[in-house]
């Protein structure tokens, strides 16, 4: 029998592992599949993914999740309001549009599912 984490486990930890893969690839490359990166936001999504992966790891998964939606809503707003994010960050609309999409689903997760 198998036995699936709660959503919030299971939640932190795939997107903190994929945080963590986009970070270590983004050190050796300026674009990954249409989204852009560099070293300064490599190094805030290896922090964010191991974040993520420790909480989870110790059953801690809700304020991750919940932060990670304000973050990524702060990440948004600066997108599309501040031009000069794209040459700091090297954030583009693709990138702005995937952390609408984080922030969406963080916030879903973080306060529409059980723990």
């Amino acid at each position: 029998m198998v036995v699936i984490g709660s959503v919030q486990k299971t939640y932190a930890m795939v997107i903190g592992v994929v945080l963590l893969l986009v970070g270590l690839i983004g050190l050796f490359t300026q674009n990954i599949i249409g989204f852009g990166v560099n070293i300064l936001q490599s190094i805030l999504h290896i922090i964010g993914g191991g974040l993520g992966v420790w909480l989870a790891s110790k059953n801690k998964p809700k304020g991750y999740n919940m932060w990670l939606g304000y973050i990524a809503v702060v990440v948004v707003l600066l997108g599309f309001i501040v031009p000069g994010l794209n040459t700091l960050l090297n954030i583009n609309t693709a990138t702005t549009w995937l952390h609408v999409v984080i922030a969406v689903v963080s916030l879903i997760v973080a306060f529409g599912t059980k723990e």
